[in-house]
Parts: C-alpha cells; structure tokens; sequence
C-alpha cells in the first residue's frame, strides 16, 4: 500500500514541475534558515557550556547605591577572595582571584606576540577545567611560572615542547612554561585569555590591595560546593564587604551576589541594580524569524496544493468510489507533503554548505554542522517529518473532503469561499515579511543614529599605542620631538585609559567642592591624562583653557565634562576649587561631553587630570593628515623601533575600535537583512505560484475579455489587483505590529533613533513593488496569449 502512495506521491512531483519547483524552493529556504538559526540558537545557549562545572561556576559582582542609583560591577576588592575562603570555605570547592584580561606583549627569543591573557591564582585552571595539551593544570602553583594556549605557544615555539622553557611578559616578568591549553572556543567568556600566569607574580597590580575594600580593580571567580545552594550562598555573602567599610560609606548600602556562568552571556544586562536581560532577547528574536520563515514554506506548500483542489478532485473522488477510505486518502496526501519535505531538505543541506561560511562571518561564530553526531541526525529527521506534516495537514483533510458524486457528476466547483484561506495565507505571509523589513530598518537606524552622535572628540586619524614596557614612557618627550620633526604627526600624549574604554571610576566619595550636598556621594571617571592630550584627541572647550606645559601648576589643575559640571551643580565652574582626599585642585576648563564608553548611554561624569609619573597605559598619537597614511605609519614605526626595539609595532586605529562598538549590533542587523531577503523571496516565489495558478484558471475568461476590446493593461490589473489588496490588508496589520515591537527594543537604549514615518512608507512601497513584479510576469504572459486557443474547445 505505502509503495503505491509512494509512486503516486512521486508521479505527482514530476507531473507538476513548476508547483512541485516553486514548494520544494520554498520549503528548502525555509529549512535552511531555520538550520542557520537552530545552530545559532544553540551556539548561544551553550555559551560557557565547554567548561565542565558552568552550571556551578559563579562571579563575584557588587550593587552599589550612588545617590539613590544602584550601580552593578564586575570589579571587587582583592581581599574579598582570601575573607570567601576562610570564613565560607564549606560553601566554595574554588575561590580564585584574577585580574582583568590583560593586552599584553608575550616574547621568547626573538618571537613575541601582543595579546591577552590573565593573572589569576592557582586553581583557575581547574576551575575552567582547561583542556591541557602539555602539562597539567596545577602548573601555577609556583611563581614565576606559565600555561600558553596552543596558538601562543605554536607561535613563541613552533612545534617544539615549550614545557620548562622561558616567556617574558611585557619584557617584565620572566615565566617558565609549565603547561600548554586547547585554545579556548569563542562561544567562552575567556574565548580571548592566551596566557595564564600566577596572580601574585603580578606585584605591580597587587601591592598595597591585599587590605584595601575600597580598591575594586579585582575579579573573584568561584566553584560552588555540590550542596551549596547558589542563591542561599549569595544571600549568606550579600554584606561581606558592607561589614569592612567605614560608617561614613556603609551608605553606599554595597551588596555582593553571585551571577552564574551560565548568565554571563545571555543575562549580562543589570539597570538600577536589577538584571534586566541582555542577548537572550536576540535568542528568542531569531527564534521566532526561524520559525515564521519555516512557515513561511509551509504555507506555500498549503496555498498551491489547496488552489490546485479542482484538479485532484476527480482522482479524489475515484479513490472514493473504488473503497479508499478517507483516512487512506489523507495518508497519500501526508506522504507527498512528507516527501517533499525530504527533497527540501537535501536542498537545505546543500544551502547550508554554501552558506554557512559567509553566515559565521556575519554572525561572528564558528558554528558547524555536526555530521557525524546522531543526535543531530536523529533531530533533522523529527524536523523533516514535522514540516511535512505541518506543511501538508491543511491540504491533506481538505483534499480528503470531497464528495465522490458531485466530483464524478462535474458538478463540483470550490466555491467562493474555498480561496478564503489561501488569501488569509498570503497576507500573513507577507505579514511576516514586512515585520521583518519594518525591524531591519529599524536595527539598521539605531546603529546609525548612534554612530553619528557626536563625540566630543575627532577620531578620524587618530591610533593609539599600548604602553606594554616602560620604554615608552621613559623616551616619551625625545619621541614625540623626533615624530614631530618628521612631521609623522601632529601630536602625541599619554593617558592612563584609552579614549574608547574607561575602566577608572572613582567611587572613593573623596570628591568635595563649594556648595556641594553633605550627603552626596559623588563619583567620577577619573582619567590621568599629560598635557598634549586635549589637542592630540582634539576635544572641544567650552570654557576656560586646555592643559599646557608652559604652567607647572597645571599638574594641580582639572578638565571638567559637561556632565560633571552639571553633576556638581556648578555655574561658573572654570577657577572652583576642587578638594580630592588632601589634595585641592583648580578648575581650568570645560569641555564637551566625550563618549568613552557605551555610545547608547549617557555619558558619566568625568574628571580628567595630569597624569601620574608612571610607565603604563597608552600613547595617543595624532597622525598628520597631509601625508599619506603609509608614509606617517612608516616614519611612526622607524621611530617606535628605535625606542623601543624589543617591542612589536601594533597599534589601533580609534575609529575602527569606536566602531567595534556598534559590532554586536551591526550582526543583528546583518542577519536580519539575510533572513528578511530570504522570507521576502519564500512569499515572492508563493505568490508567483499563485499568480500562475490564478492566470490558468481564468484562461478562458481573459480570452473573452480579449475579444471584447480589454487592452493589456485593463488585464494586467485585473489579474493584478487581487494580490496587490492583499498585501496592502498585510501592511495595515504588519505596521501597527511592528510599531509595537520595535518601539518596546527601542526603549532599551537611552540614546536612541525614532521611528519615523518613512519607515512604514518605504516598506509598503517596497512590499507592493515586489509584489508587481512578482505577479506582472504571469499577469501580462496571460494578457499577451491567443483568445482562440483558450476559447477554441468552447
């Protein structure tokens, strides 16, 4: 019995190429994107899911309340890891301090590499459970000692056994490698971390913190105990810290909790102390793409069979009279529809082999297909044979209805209201597709309208240099006069944070001015800058002047944003004396807000000074726009090589890194055109098989209208204007739709774009024009064909 369904499934196939081309196409699109989006999905939701114990991992992070505003971090005092493991020791299996990654220059020999990598204690390793290729993962429990990932260590050694061999870092500290890691995988948190060296080799960072509750430059990781209870322990900590400050900032009311590692991708969005989400919104966004796209298909596969009723009702109606039960008949019907469920699916197959390389460079992944996995196997052949049945269960009972006699009597006809359905089809197909296009332009808008925000500063031209060894620093004045001289450049200053990131924020509350309320507790982002900074970054004054070299005094003055200006409540800010701990500073000028951190947040208070005499963080240098950018880059190397001969030349243009910025979402943007094209080609390619179907049951009427005078044009909308009313009924139900959505992610942003009426505008016109050109092929071939050819049976 099923070998004969399954040649009458197959004949029907071949029989109806077109119909049969245009539901394979269609299901196959659909297919492939929901794959795409599956594989994404899950490359999400795995995230961190390569470390063996991330369902009993946790970071350390804090609350802390400014001025009626609770502020979350990552950063914790260093001697909060020591305090976790004396007095809670029974509720953590680990407690490891680390610091920051950190950009570092990594050397043996001859070879180095600029890269990041983190100091952290002993049982980090194991804790990450690091996949070693050499070596153990206790190899940190001596000082001065290494683990490399296996790139870094390919690098530095090449095919050799680095094991007991020697690195230096920052040409600083000098390390003996005790073990070699599988390079972590990019869907992990520590995806970029290339080296691991001991925390406490690092004294530079650590002195004068190991009792210092106020210093938060620190990240405590920690492995819960297979009994303790995440939320219970993170109660039982909540005032660990509270409890070792003073009375006078006990107001700040800081509160210590626990984030799991499985949060850390998917969860990492906090406001006013409360986490509010984070890419688990884009999760589920791309979720239901895949599956509106899929039904997309589906519904294809449901218009063109349920249209083409009237010539199946005949063998319908024999089946019937010959004893087929109607269960038998929705059987056959289900097995087409399944069987054309497996045809697209190879095609997807193919698809995703074309596509997936171009799709993990927009998305940023390294996703692949698990070939050899059964259980992926065992999951595509469940998705087939849903698809299938969801793809033919509308046609299978409606087909499986007919009536034998009125069939075989000719006397059968659809009726009215039998296109019903296939019309409600078509405008939620093109529902879909204009949410889709509605929701890219949008994502693409936000991005723009961020990116042109002003800054406050000029990056065009602009690269900064990680201060990795001292010598920098210590020849800055001999290298900026010989750069200068070479006209390289136009300037060149230090600053302690690059102008693109800050991780300096005072939260000391030992800011203090004239008029300030008693009970403010005032914090700022504090960034050390040398005199030459405001020129070389070319920020803009709004009062008073700019650091200059000519006043010894300036190393006591203060730049102002307009943000601290009006934080502080001061109106006439430039010469304000400005007390910070013993110190008293004066005010010499104001500038525009600069934007150095989140560009969809506003700018925080910021305080900029003149830098201590230090030899770390980053040379700021002003390239000369008259010369071309090869021959600045080349003059700028000769001289950084001469300085500083042992370290690599590697720089960073500000422009590209301000754009990084924007990179997550640009992604979102990106894969929202691709998905939107392909949901705009799945509806196109329905709407063509409907148009086509639409011209061959109304042959013979066109051809009368043809010897009644109708020109080409009075056809072509006639045949036209059905499916343009449809997908105008689809844009008045997508845009109020639409609106909803993407004005409710708009409002996760507090700098954001509007949603403009052109938007709705643009994307009716557009859907209409598609849908012109989709029909018109079919429209004017049925208005260009004989009259007497259709007419001449008649």
């Amino acid at each position: 019995m099923f070998k004969s369904y399954f040649k009458a499934a197959f004949r029907n196939l071949v029989k109806n190429k077109v119909y049969s081309f245009i539901n394979i196409a269609g299901l196959s699109a659909g297919m492939a994107v929901a794959i795409l989006i599956g594989l994404w999905v899950w490359d999400e939701l795995s995230f961190n899911q390569y470390h063996q114990h991330y369902d009993r991992i946790a970071q350390v992070m804090q609350n802390q309340t400014f001025n009626g505003r609770v502020n979350t971090g990552k950063g914790v005092p260093m001697p909060l890891g020591p305090e976790l493991k004396n007095s809670y020791g029974s509720d953590f299996k680990h407690v490891v301090l680390a610091t920051w990654s950190m950009n570092s220059l990594v050397s043996a020999g001859e070879k180095r590499a600029g890269l990041q990598g983190s100091f952290m204690q002993p049982e980090g390793p194991e804790m990450l459970s690091l996949k070693m290729v050499k070596g153990s993962r206790a190899g940190l429990k001596e000082h001065s000692t290494i683990l490399l990932s296996r790139s870094l260590s390919e690098t530095l050694f090449g095919d050799a056994d680095p094991v007991g061999k020697i690195v230096k870092i920052n040409d600083d500290l000098v390390e003996t490698v005790t073990g070699v890691y599988e390079d972590i995988p990019l869907n992990s948190s520590f995806s970029e971390v290339k080296f691991i060296a001991p925390f406490l080799d690092l004294t530079s960072w650590t002195q004068g913190s190991e009792d210092n509750w106020y210093n938060n430059s620190f990240q405590v990781y920690v492995q819960l105990a297979d009994h303790a209870d995440i939320d219970k322990v993170s109660a039982k900590i909540a005032n660990v810290k509270l409890n070792r400050m003073s009375k006078k900032d006990a107001d700040s009311h800081t509160q210590l909790f626990l984030q799991p590692m499985s949060k850390w991708h998917l969860y990492a969005d906090f406001k006013n102390g409360v986490n509010t989400g984070g890419a688990i919104e884009y999760v589920w966004l791309f979720g239901i793409y895949g599956g509106f796209v899929l039904m997309l298909g589906c519904y294809n596969f449901m218009n063109l069979s349920t249209a083409r009723s009237e010539k199946r009702a005949k063998e319908v109606g024999i089946r019937k009279a010959v004893g087929s039960r109607r269960t038998q008949l929705v059987s056959q019907f289900f097995l087409e529809s399944l069987l054309a469920a497996f045809f697209s699916f190879a095609c997807s197959l193919l698809l995703i082999l074309l596509l997936l390389p171009f799709f993990n460079q927009v998305a940023g992944k390294e996703i692949s297909v698990a070939w050899s996995n059964p259980w992926f196997w065992s999951a595509c052949i469940g998705f087939v044979i849903l698809t299938g049945i969801v793809a033919g269960s509308y046609p299978a009972f409606y087909l499986s209805a007919f009536k034998p006699v009125k069939v075989l009597k000719g006397t059968f006809r659809a009726g009215p209201f039998a296109a019903v359905p296939r019309k409600a089809l078509v405008v939620l197909q093109f529902t879909v597709s204009a949410v889709l296009m509605i929701a890219t332009i949008v994502v693409f808008r936000q991005v723009q309208f961020t990116q042109n925000r002003p800054i406050g500063y000029n990056r065009e031209g602009l690269i900064t240099i990680i201060m990795r060894t001292a010598n920098y620093h210590n020849s800055f004045a001999a290298m900026r006069n010989e750069l200068l001289a070479s006209g390289a450049i136009t300037e060149m200053a230090e600053s302690n944070t690059p102008i693109t990131e800050n991780d300096h924020y005072d939260d000391s509350f030992s800011w203090e001015w004239e008029g300030k309320e008693p009970d403010k507790k005032a914090t700022f982002n504090t960034i050390g800058v040398t005199t030459e900074y405001g020129k070389t970054v070319g920020w803009q004054l709004k009062a008073g002047r700019d650091f200059s070299a000519r006043f010894a005094a300036d190393s006591f003055g203060l730049i102002l944003n307009e943000t601290a200006v009006k934080y502080m409540g001061l109106k006439n800010p430039v010469g304000e004396i400005i007390k910070w701990g013993n110190r008293s500073f004066t005010v010499l000028g104001v500038i525009d807000d600069v934007v150095m951190e989140s560009p969809y947040e506003p700018v925080k208070q910021s305080i900029f000074h003149i830098k201590a005499n230090d030899d770390g963080g980053i040379l700021n240098i002003r390239l000369n726009p008259k010369l071309s950018l090869t021959t600045a880059l080349g003059r700028l190397q000769a001289v950084c090589a001469k300085y500083s001969p042992a370290e690599p030349f590697n720089y960073q243009f500000v422009d590209e890194e301000y754009a990084s910025k924007f990179e997550y979402e640009k992604r979102i943007g990106k894969l929202s055109v691709f998905f939107t094209v392909l949901a705009l080609f799945i509806s196109a390619l329905g709407l063509f098989g409907m148009a086509s179907f639409m011209a061959e049951q109304r042959v013979k009427e066109i051809g009368i209208r043809k010897l009644l005078g109708a020109t080409v044009f009075n056809l072509w909308s006639l045949l036209s204007k059905d499916f343009v009313m449809l997908v105008i009924i689809a844009l008045c139900i997508a845009t109020p739709a639409a609106y909803f959505f993407m004005h409710n992610w708009l409002q996760h942003y507090t700098y954001r774009t509007n949603m403009s009426w052109w938007i709705f505008v643009a994307t009716g016109s557009g859907a209409i024009i598609i849908t012109l050109l989709t029909v018109s092929y079919q429209s004017i071939k049925a208005a260009l064909s004989n009259p007497i050819k259709s007419l001449k049976t008649e």
